[in-house]
């Protein structure tokens, strides 16, 4: 299978910018790992949507992918529910 590409949205980027560098290392190295192998161990598929979650350390980043790219939706704290909150008014 081929490589596929990484692409994160705007409000995506815009959270892991705001993180320390060593976090925002941690995630990014995890996101590209999605680029070889969209269902990595700790990945799970959300309920009632065709979305996928990865726990990264204290963040977690919901995901979708199809043959070419897999595009990175939403990242954010994964102790809270704020990510699904966010994702519901996507």
């Amino acid at each position: 299978m081929e490589k596929r590409k990484l692409r994160l949205e705007k409000r995506s980027v815009k959270f892991l910018r705001k993180l320390p560098p060593k976090q925002q290392m941690q995630v990014a190295r995890s996101l590209q790992i999605l680029e070889e192998n969209v269902r990595p161990q700790d990945s799970k598929k959300l309920k009632d949507i065709d979305r996928w979650r990865i726990d990264i350390g204290e963040y977690r980043a919901v995901y979708w992918w199809d043959e070419v790219f897999v595009q990175v939706v939403l990242i954010g704290k994964r102790n809270d529910g704020e990510v699904y909150r966010k994702l519901d008014r996507l």
